[in-house]
């Protein structure tokens, strides 16, 4: 089978797709044949060296995976060979084979495709817990969504809709825009020299009660000073390249939080509520208010491209491996 391995940290022109054995099943173990690869923007900054976590080399990329059982072991007794799965882990998931443990590996409920199992996991997952345990997004509430055609933004519109909120939409093309704008937001705001004048103007005098913002830099100084009364600011990410600062008084006058939002942490230290998130992205799938985009899938070989794609905001929505 083939496999993406990251032998250092180095640019991501020095990863390599190489030809190994399957591996073995073992006690309470099931193998999964991968039919769709998860791709997100941590894993180019993994191979780097440039993120939180540092796994010792060498290591395979990768996070998600959906696919089809092919093998179990002992003491499987909930899955079965041709099961449709999915899984997420810490590392490990840029393969055509992936051996898991049975507890992380979750049916996939019918209908839900493997690609968009993938979206559903880290994007839509992140994005769901950043709305729900860390805003405790209300009804009613008017929600900023920054970097609203990536794969979290798109994710962070449809579940702020389907929790019955007011979106608007900041992204850095009309095009990318207008992909936010099918997925249901309400205000759509170009990333230009005039981000902050026209947020003002759509904010009013009450300002953005949340603002998810994956993007840090520019937008972020633009929104911070448009929160309102009570507001949350949710911290997701850097993708322009610029963790940005600011002066706190504007916290303490303006009476709004600054959180952050760490997914995979929120999955090790709170498994039940990481499931019981699964569970209801699942249901709103399969009630059509979650349509992910794909924007393209990969063959393994083109890794490097998929990532660069990723690393340079090349993409909008979910980008995919495929064997």
């Amino acid at each position: 089978m083939k496999k993406v391995i990251c032998e250092q940290f180095a640019p991501i022109e020095a990863l390599k797709v190489v030809d190994t054995p399957s591996p073995e099943v073992k006690k309470n173990q099931v193998r999964i044949n991968a039919k769709a690869i998860g791709v997100n923007y941590p894993d180019g900054l993994l191979v780097q060296g440039l993120y939180q976590m540092k796994p010792p080399t060498p290591f395979t990329p990768g996070i998600e995976v959906a696919g089809v059982i092919d093998a179990v072991g002992e003491g499987v007794d909930t899955l079965k060979v041709g099961d449709a799965v999915a899984a997420i882990m810490p590392i490990g998931g840029y393969a055509e084979q992936v051996v898991l443990h049975q507890s992380i590996v979750q049916p996939l409920p019918s209908g839900v495709s493997p690609q968009d199992a993938t979206a559903l996991m880290c994007a839509y997952g992140t994005s769901h817990h950043a709305l729900k345990q860390r805003a405790n997004l209300q009804e009613g509430e008017h929600v900023l969504v920054l970097g609203a055609a990536g794969s979290t933004g798109i994710a962070a519109i449809e579940i702020a809709k389907a929790m019955g909120a007011k979106v608007t939409a900041v992204a850095s093309t009309q095009e990318k825009l207008d992909l936010a704008q099918k997925h249901g937001a309400d205000n759509l705001v170009l990333n230009n020299d005039e981000l902050a004048d026209n947020l003002k103007k759509i904010a009013g005098n009450k300002g953005f009660d949340i603002v998810f913002d994956p993007i840090g830099g520019d937008a972020f100084d633009a929104s911070i000073r448009r929160m309102a009364w009570n507001g949350r600011y949710l911290v997701i990410g850097f993708a322009s390249g610029r963790i940005p600062e600011f002066a706190v008084n504007l916290a303490l006058v303006k009476g709004f939080s600054v959180m952050g939002v760490f997914w995979g942490s929120f999955v090790q230290k709170q498994p039940q509520d990481y499931m019981a998130n699964q569970v209801e992205l699942f249901a709103w799938y399969n009630k059509g208010l979650l349509k992910p985009h794909i924007h393209k899938i990969y063959s393994i070989d083109d890794v490097q491209q998929a990532l660069n794609d990723v690393l340079q905001r090349k993409v909008a929505g979910k980008v995919v491996l495929a064997p």
